[in-house]
């Protein structure tokens, strides 16, 4: 990663993120300038932001498979194999109705769905004003808050996708780091605190008991975490993850599981979704 001081920094932005991913947290500060399109437009205004599609020239397209906007939102029709939130980048797909309206989880996932409103409802109105989410995809959660007159920061690598570029085009900050790293938040700051899918058993037991004790530490008394569609397998639930869950602290306001069956019912996979409160006295 060296550089020329005062000059262009290199178009490094792939390596960069593999060293993220490795822990290497913060990365050092550089005395260059970005690589950046030289024919950037400037953002579409809010609310339009919120659901329309940028324009490809507000992205450096050389760490990505796909090089503009319409390849990426036809990706799950036209690409075989993985890539994270595959579909995410397609406003008019399920993210139009995400957080707002429950979801058909193709059986055995009944209740799992919260709405933002629903959520909302279990405090008094006005008292969840900002908050995290944490892996948040092209942030149609903050969006959905930010409609609610709630500000949501949200957390993401790019993946294969300029996901902080959506994320900062639609008018949402995005914060781009793992999810090793101690988060950059001060105690007792927070009223709510949000991940989709993110946190689940593919992460090590012990780095996930930390990161659940950092959000609960960035919550405030009486804060909100939403744990949204964690998954894990079997017995799991039972015997790892509920222990560790409940060994926090928090409130439970809403626990709910279901049978996760999109990759098939063999598999005997299962998805977690609840709400946990950060006692409002006695915290400590």
């Amino acid at each position: 990663m060296t550089y020329k001081v005062n000059g262009s920094c290199p178009d490094d932005g792939l390596l960069a993120q593999k060293l993220l991913l490795k822990g290497c947290e913060p990365l050092p500060s550089r005395r260059c300038r970005p690589a950046a399109q030289p024919d950037y437009e400037e953002p579409y205004p809010l609310p339009t932001s919120l659901w329309t599609t940028p324009p490809n020239s507000s992205v450096v397209w050389s760490a990505y498979t796909c090089k503009d906007y319409s390849c990426l939102i036809n990706r799950y029709r036209t690409q075989k194999g993985f890539d994270d939130c595959k579909d995410c980048f397609d406003l008019e797909g399920r993210e139009k109705t995400s957080w707002a309206a429950k979801q058909s989880n193709g059986g055995g996932g009944e209740g799992l769905d919260f709405t933002t409103d629903e959520v909302l409802a279990t405090k008094k109105a006005g008292t969840i004003r900002i908050g995290l989410d944490i892996g948040g995809g092209v942030a149609t959660f903050a969006v959905r808050m930010t409609e609610r007159n709630i500000t949501i920061v949200t957390t993401s690598m790019n993946l294969n996708g300029p996901f902080n570029n959506f994320i900062a085009s639609r008018g949402i900050v995005p914060l781009y780091i793992s999810i090793s790293q101690r988060l950059p938040l001060f105690d007792n700051t927070l009223d709510i605190v949000h991940s989709m899918h993110v946190l689940s058993n593919w992460i090590p037991t012990t780095l996930l008991h930390f990161l659940m004790f950092d959000i609960y530490r960035v919550l405030r008394p009486g804060g909100l975490f939403w744990l949204d569609h964690f998954f894990c397998v079997g017995k799991q639930l039972e015997e790892v993850y509920g222990p560790l869950v409940e060994s926090i602290g928090f409130n439970k306001l809403k626990w709910t599981v279901g049978r996760k069956l999109d990759r098939g019912p063999e598999l005997r996979e299962m998805y977690l979704s609840a709400l946990l409160e950060k006692p409002l006295k006695n915290s400590w």
